[in-house]
């Protein structure tokens, strides 16, 4: 377990989630589409951006991630895996949209905005936040140029997909807010207990996202038996969005203005080139599958991994599909990435356990 936070991060942590909360509030007010999402996200980025030191201490990241992976989790039934032998399907142009998005932004990165080769690529890896940074460090690109690009796309997707799904005619208004009857207190304790612990075992296998995961397939596994109906009580659902809004946020804390203006441009491209793949490529993936496309982006957007998992619970995807096609998304580039770089890997690079926002 994460050890207490010092009274600076824990000063910074209340900031943020005040920050936060505001934004959340104002972003309801103006019916803004996952206004407990996109309204942290953005004031917790501007103020990070106005110098700001925005922060969330790791205990209280990881709490949130375990309520949301037992919230995700309830939306397991038994007829949640009935397209699983087409998922192959999707995971194979999951993995051609991905070559297609690097190669492709490499490009523009390069020729329109003066990136050098190295820098190009590891700043167009649609994903694995934490891993290219390590490499971007360890192999002397630019680190400063990847660290922006990489931030805008995490903050730029995590507000384009709700107004996307809003397009498509999935208003996820009510994100947060449990649909059906909600889990009694003892219950809901024990599924967070037994996801954080699960959490620390995928923890020490490097597994991606291990609290998130730990607290689904907990949640996922009893709902599934029906031997613990009912979904998270909005009470604690809310407020686990609202944080998750303002990490995606504090990504931006300690960086300049100057910083982000000299690539700003670069980040923007990359993003929606991103974007523009990870649709065409979503559209025949949902034709196959008999899925609402809006699902099917939410699985396929290459933002962060809780915070895609998150919103396709959010629009009524199905859970174990969003989950698996994020997951395999780490894992193809986690080989995909060096392979590009042709080879150069650190001799010693840190297997993230989570895509860090």
């Amino acid at each position: 377990m994460n050890a207490l936070p010092d009274i600076s991060t824990l000063r910074a942590t209340l900031t943020t989630l005040a920050i936060s909360a505001i934004g959340a509030a104002l972003a309801w007010l103006l019916s803004i589409p996952a206004p407990v999402l996109t309204g942290p996200a953005t004031l917790v980025s501007l103020a990070s951006l106005a110098g700001l030191r925005t922060e969330i201490a790791p205990a209280v990241r990881e709490i949130c991630f375990v309520v949301l992976g037992v919230g995700i989790g309830a939306g397991f039934t038994r007829s949640a895996g009935s397209a699983i032998l087409t998922w192959p399907l999707a995971f194979v142009a999951l993995g051609l949209g991905l070559a297609a998005t690097m190669l492709i932004c490499r490009f523009v990165l390069e020729r329109g905005f003066g990136f050098d080769r190295r820098t190009a690529l590891l700043a167009s890896a649609p994903g694995h936040m934490s891993f290219v940074m390590s490499l971007a460090a360890d192999t002397r690109a630019d680190v400063g140029r990847v660290a922006v690009v990489q931030s805008i796309r995490l903050l730029a997707l995590t507000l384009l997909v709700p107004f996307a799904a809003l397009a498509m005619g999935f208003p996820a208004i009510h994100i947060g807010i449990a649909p059906e009857r909600a889990l009694t207190p003892l219950p809901f304790l024990l599924l967070v207990a037994g996801g954080g612990a699960l959490g620390l075992v995928l923890r020490r296998f490097r597994t991606p996202a291990p609290t998130l995961l730990g607290g689904m397939i907990v949640s996922g596994l009893t709902h599934v038996t029906e031997l613990v109906p009912g979904a998270v009580p909005s009470v604690v659902l809310v407020p686990a969005f609202v944080v998750l809004g303002a990490l995606i946020g504090s990504r931006f804390s300690g960086m300049s203005l100057t910083t982000l203006k000299l690539s700003l441009g670069a980040g923007v491209a990359a993003t929606l080139v991103a974007a523009i793949i990870a649709a065409l490529t979503a559209v025949p993936v949902a034709a196959a599958l008999g899925f609402p496309l809006a699902h099917v982006l939410a699985a396929f957007s290459p933002g962060g991994l809780e915070t895609m998992i998150a919103l396709g619970a959010a629009l009524g995807a199905n859970p174990g599909f969003v989950t698996a096609c994020h997951v395999m998304r780490l894992l193809i580039l986690s080989v995909m990435v060096p392979f590009f770089l042709g080879g150069r890997q650190p001799s010693e690079v840190p297997q993230p356990d989570q895509e860090r926002h």
